[in-house]
């Protein structure tokens, strides 16, 4: 993540599949950013139809003694930022949107557009078979900017999921993560360690 410069938040949204692991993830980028970095954090979650989604990121904020918001509708992203303007870093905690419910997914295009992030990350399991992984990548082509964040390497018998969707995107690698551990098991993608596996 490139932090801004002028003394504004910089804005960071997560989007992408049901149960790739977004807010684990976030939490872990949290943690990382208020433990090792020292950086004032703000959480903001629009996931409040899973079913104690917002209940699990305000358990790591607690912990982590971040504050965060709860937003319900687009509308309401602008008004959970200004809340956060003291904060050097923002992260924003999407549902995960199904293509085929089109109400549901033109809602999280919404939110994208109002969010204006200065970074946006697709979060992909790579545990996704590479048909699925297209037909995710289709759906998501509105984003016209973003990183790829692969989840669940500790679970993926190859990691060749990796350089096809790179190969597909020709977007820029991020994270990579290894575990269900906050924050331990997250770690910036290395490209010669992904090669050599």
């Amino acid at each position: 993540i490139k932090l801004r410069t002028d003394g504004k938040p910089t804005v960071v949204i997560f989007v992408g599949p049901t149960g790739v692991g977004k807010t684990t993830t976030l939490a872990k980028i949290a943690a990382h950013y208020l433990l090792n970095q020292k950086k004032a954090v703000g959480l903001i979650t629009t996931d409040t139809y899973r079913i104690a989604a917002v209940e699990q990121l305000k358990t790591y904020a607690e912990i982590l003694g971040i504050p965060v918001s709860v937003v319900y509708t687009p509308n309401e992203i602008k008004d959970a930022l200004n809340q956060h303007s003291d904060k050097e870093i923002v992260l924003i905690d999407t549902a995960g949107r199904s293509h085929k419910n089109k109400s549901h997914f033109d809602e999280l295009k919404s939110l994208v557009t109002a969010a204006g992030a200065d970074e946006v990350y697709l979060v992909l399991s790579a545990t996704t078979s590479i048909r699925n992984c297209r037909e995710i990548l289709t759906n998501y082509s509105f984003l016209t900017n973003y990183k790829l964040l692969f989840t669940k390497l500790d679970e993926a018998p190859v990691q060749g999921i990796i350089l096809n969707v790179k190969y597909y995107t020709s977007r820029n690698l991020s994270y990579i993560t290894t575990g269900q551990s906050v924050p331990d098991d997250i770690e910036t993608a290395n490209v010669d360690k992904i090669a050599k596996h």
